[in-house]
């Protein structure tokens, strides 16, 4: 049956892989024969802003023409005598229920057998507000339980997902990890592949690749660590940075200070992922937190051999170690540099992690990941 799906996210452009996520989600679903509407909060900075296609087949709305301001809970004497503080967070929390009134109205247009998917938990804080009667609800975390529990998203997930119909996490792993810490409607759900060429990379190109924001949570630092032991082996190798973000005046700072500058390449964003996976012979990754990372999917998919930080279950899930990847410790540059090494210097290496990626990945299509969306769809609507 056709539904109406919303796809609640912080915002509709923001660069990283909730963004990729949601559009790519948007469209399947759409292609199914789903009505679709993608909602954001709040707008994000141009440069951290994806840029996508003008004629999206599929309705997009921002609540927001300005990012809210922050909440803040007022402790103690101290904080109730703060008079600004307090107008300003009630100022707050009236343009809160504004806009979840907005969302309200977008949400009671739905035919019946309507969804809304909550990719992160601050959006659901407005999502909470607003009336969702009628409609099956499902929250997610595209994170690992364990990042979660080092911010403060792991109790605002237990705060604002206990109560909707299904919170979908990445991983098995995770699911049971949530489970035991009290959540009861807890299930997992794989992030699908964007593309699935029919053919793997040539890997001639002595380029080894990275894509991602350019983010603290992104680990491009410790990349670069890694690539500074690995590089003067490989004096013939280029590593493509490929991205943006608000760290890459001290990420480039950092290269110069390692004295790498001519063997890495700054390639700033692309819309061509494919492209330039296609381009390289080898993907690196050494992100100090991921949930599904789709990055690596992409990787696989085009058949490229990967080296990343074994740093959520995310990543355990989509790469085995040794078949078609290489994983080292978290944050153990000089293990992460072996792996490139490794895979710089030996060309049969490459092609078999590469031609065991190219075939292993293929079981996150978007085929049956959508498939399982709809199977999800028609439970909760029991």
């Amino acid at each position: 049956m056709s539904r109406d799906i919303f796809i609640v996210s912080n915002s509709v452009d923001e660069i990283g892989g909730v963004t990729t996520w949601s559009h790519q989600m948007a469209r399947l679903f759409t292609e199914r024969g789903h009505r679709v509407h993608i909602v954001g909060i709040a707008p994000v900075a141009e440069e951290i802003r994806h840029k996508l296609p003008q004629d999206l087949p599929y309705e997009t709305t921002t609540l927001y023409d300005a990012h809210p301001p922050a909440a803040r809970r007022l402790r103690g004497i101290k904080g109730r005598l703060n008079a600004p503080e307090r107008r300003r967070q009630a100022a707050r929390r009236a343009q809160m229920r504004v806009k979840a009134d907005r969302l309200s109205e977008l949400l009671r247009g739905a035919r019946p057998g309507g969804v809304v998917i909550v990719t992160q938990v601050w959006a659901m804080e407005w999502v909470a507000l607003a009336d969702t009667k009628g409609l099956s609800v499902v929250g997610m975390s595209h994170e690992s339980f364990e990042a979660s529990q080092k911010s403060t998203r792991g109790e605002r997930v237990r705060r604002h997902y206990r109560e909707v119909d299904r919170l979908l996490v990445l991983t098995a792993e995770d699911a049971d990890l949530w489970i035991r810490a009290g959540m009861e409607n807890v299930a997992s759900m794989p992030n699908p592949i964007p593309f699935m060429p029919d053919t793997p990379a040539p890997r001639t190109s002595k380029v080894v690749a990275s894509v991602g924001r350019l983010a603290f949570e992104k680990g491009v630092d410790l990349l670069l660590d890694a690539w500074a032991d690995a590089a003067p082996h490989h004096p013939d190798w280029v590593l493509r940075i490929y991205g943006a973000g608000v760290e890459e005046a001290a990420l480039r700072a950092h290269c110069t200070g390692l004295g790498i500058d001519d063997s890495v390449e700054w390639m700033g964003s692309t819309d061509d992922v494919l492209g330039a996976l296609r381009g390289a012979s080898v993907f690196a990754q050494a992100s100090r937190a991921e949930g599904f990372p789709i990055t690596l999917l992409e990787a696989m998919a085009a058949g490229v051999p990967v080296a990343a930080f074994d740093c959520a279950p995310g990543v355990r899930e989509i790469v085995e170690h040794g078949e078609d990847g290489l994983l080292a410790r978290l944050g153990n540059t000089m293990e992460l540099a072996g792996h490139l090494h490794a895979l710089m210097s030996d060309g049969e290496l490459r092609d078999r992690l590469g031609d065991n990626a190219f075939h292993a990945v293929k079981r996150y299509s978007s085929a049956e990941i959508t498939d399982r969306w709809e199977e999800l769809f028609s439970f909760l609507e029991r």
